[in-house]
């Protein structure tokens, strides 16, 4: 019968800790340029010119459909034979997620600004609003709200997905943890606590995600009364 040690643990607890923040890192990266080029993206495959959307339009299904442990091998081992630059593992795996992320993000942007009803489209240009204004007055908020449940989820799927960059040896929560774990011979303990670290982490974001959405749901009716 297995006795419980959870004191190695508790001694290599900075570690943990330390592999937690790369995680988050990675993440807040990804989100950082992967939101607004989701938006590139989905603008682009949204234009009638065909030279803007059928790009788009490639490099949003290659990152959504092909899978992401792919993905960040190529941009670790290949794109530094294409280019000729070494590629640390955060910059790969930044890299990486941040581009997956836009191509789900542009899809989110597009069937949101795809919804918003056409009326709304005719009676700001009798305004004289010009395309710009028209986006970012109108299209865009409504957009936004309505692509949030999407956006939230794949943040949460995001944050998941990040554990595969302990594969290029970076420094993650799951790359920490085995360490740990082969240094104090209690992989049940260390894995057991890191897999609580991650349940609090993304359990906390799903519950501020949830009163988030419920939040702006009620000021987007208080809006239409």
């Amino acid at each position: 019968m297995h006795r419980w040690d959870f004191g190695p643990v508790w001694a290599n607890a900075d570690l943990l800790l330390l592999g937690l923040w790369h995680t988050l890192q990675v993440t807040g990266t990804a989100l950082a340029f992967g939101v607004p080029l989701g938006l590139v993206l989905a603008l682009a495959r949204l234009s009638k010119r065909s030279l803007l959307r059928w790009p788009a339009g490639i490099v949003i299904e290659i990152f959504r459909t092909t899978p992401p442990l792919v993905q960040l091998f190529w941009f670790f081992f290949a794109l530094p034979i294409l280019v000729g630059v070494e590629m640390t593992p955060f910059a790969a795996a930044s890299l990486t997620f941040a581009i997956q992320s836009a191509a789900f993000f542009a899809e989110a942007f597009r069937a949101g600004i795809v919804s918003v009803d056409r009326g709304q489209w005719e009676g700001a240009r009798a305004l004289g609003m010009t395309q710009r204004q028209l986006m970012r007055r109108v299209v865009l908020p409504q957009a936004i709200k309505r692509m949030l449940p999407a956006f939230l989820e794949r943040v949460i799927e995001l944050m998941k997905t990040t554990t595969l960059v302990a594969t290029i040896s970076y420094a993650d929560l799951l790359f920490q943890a085995n360490e740990v774990a082969q240094k104090t011979f209690r992989p049940l303990e260390v894995f057991t606590v890191a897999a609580l670290m991650y349940f609090v982490v993304i359990y906390g974001f799903s519950l501020a995600a949830g009163r988030l959405e419920r939040r702006w749901l009620i000021s987007g009716e208080g809006m239409n009364r």
